[in-house]
């Protein structure tokens, strides 16, 4: 592991930031198709992917089985993409990840995410091909796990991407898996 991403797990362990669990409780394996090509800009975007509607519509009915979720147009994206709010009377664990309102992922017309995980996830996330860090994730505190996931192509991909988004919830919310 480069010693840049072994010094930021280790500054946000030893900070209490990062509670140990979420750094060792999803395992990744490598992205086994081609990581798509993206934007360096917002709007962060995919560059030439199309979403496979059947795996989009499998991910949000279990996104929507999620504790608190409801899913409705987004807050922050581009027209189209789906929300994944958490109610109101839901409490937050973290709270400065979300990066607006209480909406913590959304998924893209093209099947990609934006998610804010636990850093240590996205970092592993990155590293085994399944994520990108969003332009504007150093730009505030609390948004260095803000990532945009690769649209799922195979019924593979997609169970390694519900993983993500669930660990996503649970960072946010504190509820267990």
């Amino acid at each position: 592991m480069p010693k840049l991403l072994l010094g930021l797990l280790s500054a946000l362990l030893l900070s209490g930031l990062m509670p140990p669990a979420f750094a060792t409780t999803l395992e990744l394996i490598s992205r086994p198709t081609p990581i798509p090509r993206t934007t360096d800009s917002v709007p962060h975007v995919q560059i030439g992917v199309q979403a496979v509607p059947e795996l989009s519509e499998k991910l949000l009915a279990r996104v929507k089985a999620l504790p608190g979720v409801v899913l409705g147009p987004t807050r922050l994206s581009l027209p189209g993409a789906v929300g994944f709010q958490l109610q109101e009377d839901l409490p937050l664990a973290h709270p400065e990840a979300i990066v607006g309102g209480r909406e913590f992922a959304h998924l893209h017309p093209d099947g990609s995410l934006h998610a804010s995980l636990d850093p240590a996830v996205a970092i592993k996330a990155i590293r085994a091909g399944w994520a990108v860090a969003h332009p504007w994730a150093n730009r505030r505190e609390g948004w260095a796990g803000f990532v945009m996931i690769y649209t799922p192509t195979t019924q593979e991909e997609l169970a390694v991407v519900e993983r993500l988004i669930e660990s996503s919830h649970a960072y946010i919310t504190g509820l267990a898996r």
